[in-house]
């Protein structure tokens, strides 16, 4: 038998992979071209105490012994996540073994989170394997010459292994923590929606069974009802220290010795330590202190700060999992005139791609890792004594980072693009006086403060940042989304606190201001529900670390500046290749100019799949004043093409044309075009008219275009418009968010799933909003699962089943016709006669309703019912088809419902 798997590779090759399976359950053989050796994968289960533990062990070439590499996978994950740069490595000569850690993928065992006593043993007794296989080189007896890397989860316990066990040789830790508690609970302040985060994906690795596609899920635990497959003991300390908002010694405890650092001087071996610029849950302090410990042991040490992390954007894998190989040439293969790269190693963000949008990224470099305070330079702060509150129920929070959503868009800070938001009377601000000249940023910004609180207990969190602030004052720039949170205690009288604030790296251009911002809420940490008055000064200028001597490398030449020798025929080859490669939007259809809708052979494929499609040869058109209902089973591609159908994502073929116009990513006839997708976001505060007033206003557009009034009167929303929108009923949620979708009035709007969570009274509420939108020659188009209201709200549909259309029409076209005829009649239907309807022949039953009566025929037709019915003395006035929408609906898409 023979299956062909996708691979990656270092470089793009010829071919594709041959995989065929071996004899014996498990094994396979990926075959390369270009004289690359195959790749051997071993699969199997290793029984240890109180666990089985999936692994995977790759090997290439011949039986000659080579050094062996472990690598660990992230959180949440298993070692298929790992697989291509395990593969990779066994393609340059190393024998490597990957493996899902407790409580994840195939292996059985609670998730310790790193337990030295469970996950830390599980990787000595994998290193155990791995000393008796005849290809894997020794330095003694028992003890294998081994590296081990990983990332976040796997970072972390490639850290524990070298501290534990000293067979290991060389590490490469990536985007991981050196004291958990402290990524956790910084300076006493728990982190809660990052640990909300962590602990939800146990409880839902528990709630699937942790089961692959031919894996049974396992039965839950009774006593484990809220953390899934955690350890009991972590599942009791995350509840205790949630309810509490905030850690008590207890829980630090717990994950500290849970952490590297616990084991931090016995960490002896050549570490490349890779962490994330755009991360909020493991920030650069913790790789600068895991750093620092490491290379004050003696072990030869290299930083290297990537555009990605935790909160999104470009993680670099490939020159990453380059760096990591060469690291490994050099410390486990003992090569010593390999080129493992810069001590220290920074991404910067030097502009945007025009062709994608993407990040243009380049590396700065230092001889030596500088650490967080390097070259500081002061700048004075100006700004009063200055008071401000923490609201009851530390509510409205303000925004900085938004943990694992963000996107990656803290890498484009230095860019001037950032989302942040502090509101009004819960923070104090200190500004410096322009940058005369150019400034980066690279490290810890730190400032001593003056704080007292009027809370019960004298406490106070606050939290710090430093703004990047543009010379009209207005537009600022938070570095990389990060904020500092400081717990301050016994401030009754006030206290000094020098405050460490965010690592960053961060160009700040000259004319601009830093502005040192302390709120008193944060989004995605625990603030004390109590009110509280707090009373800032600044004691000291905010000291900034330079770095020197990092050096940012110089930009490419653009390629003309030597293509140019090359002479004009190379010159016009190259000009007529570019030329080739573009693409324009098509023209505009005159034809189309008042069609809102009309889609021809739309088709998307699922990612990395040749065979499988999301939308298949979709074509269907929306006139105007429709409401048309989109229907299908899950998964039959309806979100996928609403999505295309606003330029969110990019059809592989076909076309989306609306009144005429190709849709590409933000195409300008999208400004006619509304949309209501799985709900809007509201601040709570604010009244429902501020929320929409506001929204109008991020989006650029007149006020004079806004048509405000007239929304609002679609949408019904009368006094409660002046309310704050925390105080509304989930109907009137739904209405305020319709209500900002018709802002503009399109005149196409788009709802998905618009009557979710709403009561029938709250939904016939929105099916008249629908319908007053329509009457005045606008389109709507409606996605919707409530099959009943659809066919009382729309008048035409599209039903979609497996990425195909299977009917499109009139809602009246679609459910006519059918077995199911309504007999009206003069006067109230008896039992009885329903009785001697249904006993007829031919009939298959007979039911009263508030119209007549609904009769199923079982082989008579129309006409010979009709005569019975008058043989019955049945006092007709009318016989019809009668089929419902979700009759209809069952009947096309047949055993897909």
């Amino acid at each position: 038998m023979e299956i062909r798997l996708p691979r990656r590779r270092r470089r793009i090759l010829a071919g594709a992979a041959a995989l065929a399976v071996l004899a014996g359950a498990g094994t396979w053989t990926a075959a390369a071209s270009d004289g690359e050796p195959a790749v051997r994968r071993v699969d199997r289960v290793m029984e240890m105490p109180g666990a089985g533990i999936d692994t995977s062990y790759f090997t290439a070439g011949g039986s000659v012994r080579r050094p062996a590499v472990l690598i660990g996978h992230g959180f949440g994950g298993s070692k298929d996540d790992v697989g291509a740069q395990a593969e990779k490595l066994a393609r340059e000569g190393y024998a490597v073994l990957t493996w899902s850690a407790r409580g994840f993928g195939k292996s059985g065992g609670r998730i310790g989170i790193n337990d030295p006593d469970h996950e830390v043993k599980d990787v000595s007794r994998l290193i155990d394997w791995l000393a008796g296989r005849p290809e894997v080189e020794l330095d003694a007896d028992g003890d294998p010459r081994v590296g081990v890397t990983g990332s976040s989860y796997g970072g972390a316990v490639s850290l524990l292994a070298a501290g534990y066990d000293k067979r290991v040789d060389a590490i490469a830790p990536q985007i991981t923590y050196w004291n958990l508690a402290d990524a956790l609970f910084p300076d006493g302040v728990f982190k809660k929606l990052w640990a909300g985060l962590f602990f939800t994906t146990g409880s839902a690795q528990g709630a699937n069974g942790l089961a692959g596609p031919a894996e049974p899920a396992r039965p839950a635990d009774p006593t484990q009802t809220g953390c899934g497959r955690f350890e009991k003991r972590l599942c009791e300390m995350y509840e205790r220290v949630a309810v509490a908002g905030q850690p008590d010694a207890a829980a630090r405890e717990l994950l500290e010795k849970r952490s590297p650092s616990a084991v931090g001087d016995k960490i002896k071996v050549p570490a490349l330590i890779v962490q994330g610029q755009s991360d909020s849950l493991f920030p650069l302090g913790q790789a600068d202190a895991m750093a620092k410990a490491i290379r004050a042991n003696g072990a030869p040490v290299a930083v290297d700060w990537i555009a990605g992390g935790h909160d999104g954007g470009d993680r670099e894998t490939a020159r990453v999992e380059n760096r990591i190989s060469t690291w490994f040439d050099r410390y486990l293969r003992q090569d010593k005139g390999v080129d493992t790269g810069p001590a220290f190693r920074v991404t910067r963000t030097g502009g945007v791609d025009s062709t994608n949008g993407a990040a243009q990224l380049r590396g700065a470099t230092g001889g030596s890792y500088p650490g967080l305070d390097s070259g500081d330079r002061t700048f004075a702060l100006s700004g009063r004594e200055q008071s401000f509150g923490n609201p009851a129920g530390a509510t409205p929070p303000a925004i900085s980072a938004l943990p694992g959503l963000g996107g990656g868009l803290s890498q484009f800070s230095s860019l001037g693009v950032g989302v942040s938001l502090d509101f009004p009377g819960q923070y104090a601000r200190f500004d410096s006086a322009p940058l005369a000249t150019d400034l980066r940023i690279t490290g810890s910004p730190t400032v001593k403060v003056k704080v007292s609180s009027t809370a019960a207990d004298g406490s106070a969190v606050l939290f710090g940042k430093v703004y990047d602030v543009a010379p009209d004052g207005r537009q600022q720039v938070l570095p990389a989304q990060l904020v500092a949170p400081v717990r301050v205690t016994d401030a009754k009288a006030g206290t000094s606190v020098e405050l460490t604030l965010p690592a960053v790296d961060h160009g700040v251009e000259a004319g601009h201001r830093l502005r040192l911002v302390l709120s008193a809420t944060d989004l995605g940490y625990a603030s004390p529900a109590a009110p509280a008055t707090y009373t800032v000064s600044v004691e000291s200028p905010l000291a900034v670390p330079a770095a020197d001597g990092v050096k940012t490398a110089a930009a490419g030449l653009p390629w003309w500046t030597w293509g140019l020798p090359l002479g004009a025929a190379a010159l016009a080859a190259a000009l007529l290749l570019t030329a080739r490669r573009r693409t324009t939007a098509p023209a505009p259809e005159a034809a189309l100019a008042d069609v809102p809708l009309q889609i021809t052979d739309l088709t998307k494929r699922y990612a990395k799949s040749a065979d499988r499609y999301a939308v298949r040869d979709l074509s269907f058109r929306v006139e105007q004043g429709q409401v048309l209902g989109l229907l299908g089973p899950n998964g039959a591609g309806k979100t996928t093409t609403l999505r295309m159908l606003m330029g969110l994502i990019t059809p592989d073929s076909g076309e989306i044309r609306v009144f005429g116009h190709a849709i590409r990513p933000g195409a300008p006839v999208l400004s006619r075009v509304g949309s209501f997708v799985e709900g809007a976001g509201f601040l709570p505060h604010l009244s429902g008219r501020a929320n929409l007033e506001l929204y109008w206003q991020a989006t650029g557009r007149p006020a004079e275009d806004c048509h405000l009034a007239e929304a609002l009167e679609i949408a019904g929303l009368g006094d409660a418009l002046e309310r704050a929108v925390r105080t509304y009923s989930q109907g009137m949620r739904q209405r305020l968010a319709i209500a900002q979708a018709m802002l503009g009035l399109p005149d196409l709007l788009i709802l998905d799933e618009p009557t979710n969570g709403l009561d029938p009274p709250q939904i016939r509420e929105m099916r008249d909003v629908m319908i007053r939108y329509a009457a005045g020659g606008r389109t709507v188009i409606v996605s919707s699962h409530l099959l009943a209201e659809v066919e009382q709200t729309c008048t035409h549909l599209v039903v979609m089943d497996r990425g195909r259309l299977v009917q499109a029409g009139p809602v009246a076209e679609i459910t006519g016709g059918g077995d199911m005829l309504l007999v009206t009649v003069a006067d109230e239907v008896t039992d009885v006669v329903a009785e001697k309807v249904a006993a007829l022949e031919g009939v298959g039953s007979a039911v009263r309703t508030d119209e007549g009566l609904l009769v199923r025929l079982d082989g008579a037709t129309a006409s010979e019912l009709i005569a019975e019915l008058v043989r019955l003395d049945v006092p007709l006035t009318g016989v019809g088809p009668h089929r419902r929408l979700e009759d209809a609906f069952l009947t096309l898409i047949g055993g897909s419902a």
